[in-house]
């Protein structure tokens, strides 16, 4: 069976309140997940992580850093592999209410909490990586 190949990329868009790092979830239905999308011809993974993160969350925000990438498969009528690339973003504006229609809801969370609702594994190793990241970084 031949394998198709797709790209994504996505963000971990974090704020700070009352000292603590909170983060914005996207919720399809039963699964929260972090925002993320295609690569769209011309773009680059910053431009879709902007670009996805703002349609799906209504949230917009500046690269920080690059936090990791993530593989897996998946099938629908045929067998895929995705790629997505994740970047940290502090969170510049914007609000939860302007989400696009991809999302059902969109909710900020204490990093802690963001663990314990997000669905999948490999997205909870993301959150790591960038909730480490953050613990290093004293002035945001």
């Amino acid at each position: 069976m031949k394998t198709q190949r797709v790209v994504s990329s996505g963000g971990v868009i974090f704020r700070t309140v009352n000292g603590q790092f909170e983060v914005a979830l996207i919720s399809r239905g039963k699964v929260w997940c972090l925002p993320k999308g295609l690569i769209e011809q011309g773009e680059t993974t910053e431009e879709t992580a902007l670009r996805e993160v703002k349609e799906e969350t209504g949230l917009e925000g500046e690269i920080f850093k690059k936090i990791g990438e993530i593989s897996y498969n998946f099938f629908r009528g045929k067998r895929y592999l995705k790629k997505v690339h994740f970047y940290l973003l502090k969170h510049i504006g914007g609000s939860v209410s302007n989400h696009d229609f991809e999302a059902d809801r969109v909710k900020w969370f204490p990093i802690s909490e963001a663990f314990q609702v997000l669905t999948y594994v490999n997205e909870r190793r993301i959150l790591r990586k960038a909730e480490e990241m953050l613990k290093r970084e004293t002035n945001l």
